[in-house]
């Protein structure tokens, strides 16, 4: 009638439940989960999860941060990695490098880093084989070139 065999279920995809580390608590190490997490202490490595994680005005990470969607109110200092949207609220401090989908900075955030915005597919570079006079020729409106002709033509008035 009662079976002791209990289904397992394998998390393959971002959980309901939500992770929280509450102020006053400070992490050393790796935090990886499938659920959302809330931040309002101190985490100091790196956290993962394919959800989203929101970083309260209490809440520092100093590490690695790569997650679906963000919002970070605290201070943040590291590599960022966030596939969907990087929400900054007025209190954020971001110090590092960035690498977001989409980007919401609302006034008073400081974000100190390099950021590189991109769908979630890495950029393929396309190199020309032009020489750099090539490129300048290009642009009418090149300072360059305009200091080259008015030498050129100045010369050839003497």
């Amino acid at each position: 009638m009662f079976s002791d065999k209990k289904e397992k279920r394998i998390a393959t995809e971002p959980g309901s439940a939500q992770n929280r580390i509450n102020e006053g608590t400070k992490l050393k190490g790796d935090v990886s989960s499938t659920g959302f997490f809330r931040i309002d202490g101190t985490v100091e490595g790196n956290v993962k999860t394919p959800s989203k994680v929101v970083l309260g005005k209490t809440g520092v990470i100093i590490g690695t941060l790569t997650c679906e969607n963000a919002d970070i109110e605290g201070k943040f200092e590291g590599n960022l990695q966030v596939s969907g949207t990087l929400s900054l609220r007025s209190t954020a401090i971001i110090e590092g490098d960035v690498i977001v989908g989409k980007l919401a900075v609302e006034p008073g955030a400081t974000m100190n880093a390099s950021c590189l915005m991109q769908d979630g597919k890495p950029k393929n570079t396309v190199t020309t084989n032009q020489t750099p006079t090539e490129n300048s020729k290009a642009h009418p409106f090149d300072r360059q070139q305009r200091i080259k002709k008015a030498t050129v033509d100045s010369d050839l008035d003497d």
